[in-house]
């Protein structure tokens, strides 16, 4: 089983170009997320809608994506082809890690006419009412913007993404002379050579029932902590995992920071924070701990690695840098253990929040 994501801009041709590749590909489905948007406009409350300008904003919709094509891929086997813009990493991340959890793995492929190909097509749609490519965009539940300002206003998001980490994170069919129909050629071919390999994410297995995870905070002579930018969630981490059975936690820590930067702790770190995560489905929550690893010689700090695919990127960050990159719930565990760590006393949180 695999799935087969087609990325583009809104009026690359990515459902049009899908159409044509499940008849090149055996056993192949398509999959088009916009049903799921569709489903929770008369779903939820308006109230919920009007909180956001996109479906892919709601963490449901993020969430009923990958359960929806687990679940097809689990009746139907083969390939799902998947048409869908994602142009926000963090969004890529929760949606392939999910994928990669269930031990489903990802082709990306990016179609990238040029800008302006891409603009004159969304002027002959707006002009002949022709056909949208099967695209409803994402928080247009009644279609009340019309589409060429939705295109319009989407242009600026691609270029940053393209900018950023789209490039390089998928597989480039420049479809500026292409038909749909030699599109999909051209992606069957690369995905069937292996041209196209899975993304290269850990395939991180979910947890079943609560888990017990350690962290470790790292410290280089400024005091800044050691952040990770983990490639199958999304949202900034501490360095750190889940403590496996018979483990124990601080031992945990340790390996796991030798694992994902390759530094490898000489002495057992001190416990600076308890914290009960509370239960958020499809998370079931645990207990997170989180120790003080101290403070790094700068020829440590100047060569941590990054040796496998777990982890994108690595950074010190302040404590104000890390309230902006930092989950919520995370930073709140992060900023408690650094009074401990002041106080020299180790904390008890409930959900980030100091108790007793």
């Amino acid at each position: 089983m695999t799935v087969v994501w087609i990325n583009g801009a809104f009026g690359a041709g990515k459902t049009t170009t899908a159409r044509e590749l499940i008849e090149l590909i055996p056993n192949s489905t398509l999959f088009d997320p916009e049903v799921i948007g569709a489903g929770l406009a008369q779903l939820l409350p308006a109230k919920r809608l009007a909180e956001v300008g996109d479906f892919q904003d709601l963490p449901i919709w993020r969430r009923l994506v990958v359960d929806t094509a687990a679940a097809l891929l689990a009746e139907l086997g083969g390939t799902l082809v998947v048409p869908m813009t994602l142009l926000r990493q963090e969004y890529r991340d929760e949606i392939f890690g999910g994928l990669a959890a269930r031990r489903i793995p990802v082709h990306h492929l990016l179609l990238a006419p040029a800008e302006t190909i891409l603009r004159q097509r969304m002027a002959d749609r707006e002009t002949t009412g022709g056909p949208s490519d099967g695209e409803i965009p994402p928080g247009r539940p009644g279609g009340e913007i019309p589409q060429r300002q939705w295109a319009d206003h989407h242009i600026e998001p691609y270029r940053a993404a393209l900018a950023a980490w789209l490039t390089a994170d998928a597989h480039l069919v420049d479809t500026s002379d292409l038909t749909p129909y030699a599109t999909a050629v051209r992606i069957a071919e690369a995905v069937g050579s292996g041209a196209v390999p899975p993304c290269d994410i850990v395939q991180t297995p979910e947890p079943t029932a609560e888990t017990l995870a350690a962290g470790v905070l790292l410290f280089d002579e400024h005091d800044r902590v050691l952040l990770v930018d983990p490639t199958y969630k999304p949202g900034w981490e501490f360095p750190g995992g889940v403590v496996e059975r018979g483990e124990a936690p601080a031992r945990a820590g340790m390996r796991e920071v030798a694992e994902e930067t390759g530094i490898r702790l000489t002495e057992v770190p001190r416990l600076l924070v308890v914290d009960w995560e509370r239960p958020a489905p499809p998370g079931f929550g645990g207990l997170r701990l989180l120790f003080d690893g101290g403070r790094l010689a700068s020829g440590e700090a100047s060569g941590v690695l990054l040796p496998g695919p777990e982890l994108r990127g690595w950074r010190f960050a302040t404590e104000q840098e890390a309230a902006e990159m930092l989950p919520p719930v995370r930073y709140e565990r992060l900023r408690w253990a650094l009074r401990a760590r002041e106080r020299g006393a180790a904390l008890y949180l409930e959900a980030g929040v100091p108790v007793g």
